[in-house]
Formats: structure tokens, C-alpha cells, sequence
């Protein structure tokens, strides 16, 4: 019985972000589950070789461009995706960057290219496919990645940590739109995990000393998100929605 609730086998799973990272991740993570994936970014030439490993490993995916700022690209990939599989059942939300500066030093650009990918896109993702999964008649589930500077903040982080705020928000009122339509809607928050983003910081002797002053005295290892991800994309949270899943060994514990 447990190991049928969080069964996706067959589910068609739609990931931004997917071209490294956490993104590229849940997409491997999907795939090992029995989900057909659909690896959505703007670097072509990374989903290709992602797609090509998922492949090898005996799983099904197909590589989508997209630029999650962009509502026009949004709409042809899901063209695309639908064309590949079908309508997804499973959407993650979780293209973002960050961009790290002192508040005064912050310009509007900068703060309009990490609001529009890592807030925004959430949004348009997330209309697009609730959409199209009622247009279809079928249940969905839409998992957000936001971040524990969603509800702590750190230094020179403004933009960052005011858009995952917001996508938490955000989180809690699609899901009450969309509950009626059967799609659950809910967040990750990931504490500090070494990424494309973050190895540049972790690899310096500073990184690894703020590394050693966590609560767990780590950074996180990918595989330890997997268990949220599949709580969240299966039947076995079939009455979560709303919810907000914190993945951080105790850090915003310290930081609130």
C-alpha cells in the first residue's frame, strides 16, 4: 500500500529549470519513478544530453525550450509537450536565479530579471497549465520550488528572498482557486544545496566555513529533496494543498 501512494507511473511531468541544478534533478527523479518528462529550459544543448541520460537509464523524456519569462514561449512549449505526451499531470516550478547585491546597490534591472524568472514565471507556468489540465478534465498537481529566504532573510539578497515570499503566497492562493478543480498546488522550500548556483560560493574557503556553521554542519545532497518531490507529485498527498514543505535541516529555524 505505501509504496502504491506515491506511485507516478505513467504521469507526464513538466520541469523549468531543467537544465542543471535542482531542475535537472527532479527530472531524473521523475523519471526513475515510472513519470514521462518533460525537460523545459533555454539551453537546448543541456536538455538534450539530460534527456539522452534519462533515456539510457530506461526512462521516457523529450527536451522543450522554454523561457519562463516569456508567456509567448510558455504557450509553444506546452504545444510542444502536449504534442510529445499529453497535457501534464505533474508541473515544477522551479527556473530561478539570484542575483546578490547590497539593496542600495540594486538596480531595476536587476531586480526585474530575478522578480520576472523567479516569481512571475510561476504565475504564467502555473496559469498555463491549470488551464489546460481543466481543459482537459484531468486532476494535476503544481509544485513550486520556493526557499527558506522566503520567510528569513540573508544580506544582499533583496530580490530573491522577496520573490520566494511571494511564491509562497502565491502557492497558498492558486491552491485555493484551484482545489475545485481537483489540482493541488504546493511549495518546496530548499535550504542551502550545492547547485551550478551555489558551487561558486561553496568551493571558496568562506563557503565552506558558512557551510560548516549550518545547523547540520552540510549543505544538502539533492537526493535528500527527492522525498518531498514525490510526496508532493503523487496520490500520497492527495489532501495537501497549500502546503509548504521545508527541506533544510533545521536552517530557517535559525534564521526566524
Amino acid at each position: 500500500m505505501t509504496d502504491r501512494i506515491f506511485d507516478i507511473n505513467g504521469k507526464v511531468a513538466l520541469v523549468t529549470g531543467a537544465s542543471s541544478g535542482i531542475g535537472t534533478h527532479f527530472c531524473k527523479v521523475l523519471a526513475d519513478s515510472g513519470a514521462k518528462v518533460l525537460a523545459c529550459a533555454r539551453r537546448k544543448d543541456r536538455l538534450d544530453s539530460l534527456v539522452a541520460e534519462i533515456q539510457a537509464a530506461g526512462g521516457e523524456a523529450a527536451a522543450i525550450v522554454m523561457d519562463v519569462t516569456s508567456r509567448t514561449s510558455i504557450k509553444s512549449a506546452f504545444d510542444a509537450a502536449e504534442a510529445a505526451f499529453s497535457t501534464p499531470d505533474i508541473i515544477c516550478n522551479n527556473a530561478g536565479i539570484a542575483v546578490q547585491k547590497s539593496f542600495v546597490r540594486m538596480d531595476e534591472a536587476d531586480w526585474d530579471s530575478v522578480v520576472n524568472t523567479d516569481l512571475k514565471a510561476v504565475f504564467s507556468v502555473g496559469q498555463e497549465a491549470a488551464q489546460r489540465l481543466i481543459a482537459a478534465g484531468k486532476p494535476g498537481s503544481i509544485i513550486n520550488t520556493a526557499s527558506i529566504l522566503g520567510t528569513g532573510v540573508l544580506p544582499e539578497l533583496s530580490a530573491y528572498s522577496a520573490a520566494k515570499a511571494g511564491v509562497i503566497q502565491l502557492t497558498r492562493s492558486m491552491a485555493l482557486d484551484l482545489i475545485r478543480n481537483k489540482i493541488r498546488v504546493n511549495a518546496i522550500c530548499p535550504g542551502y544545496f550545492k547547485t551550478e548556483m551555489t558551487e561558486g560560493f561553496f568551493s571558496t574557503p568562506a563557503g565552506a566555513t558558512y557551510a560548516q556553521s549550518l545547523p547540520s554542519g552540510r549543505t544538502g545532497e539533492l537526493e535528500e529533496l527527492s522525498g518531498a518531490l514525490l510526496l508532493l507529485a503523487s496520490e500520497a498527498s492527495s489532501y495537501m494543498s497549500g502546503s509548504t514543505i521545508t527541506v533544510d535541516a533545521a536552517h530557517s529555524v535559525r534564521l526566524s
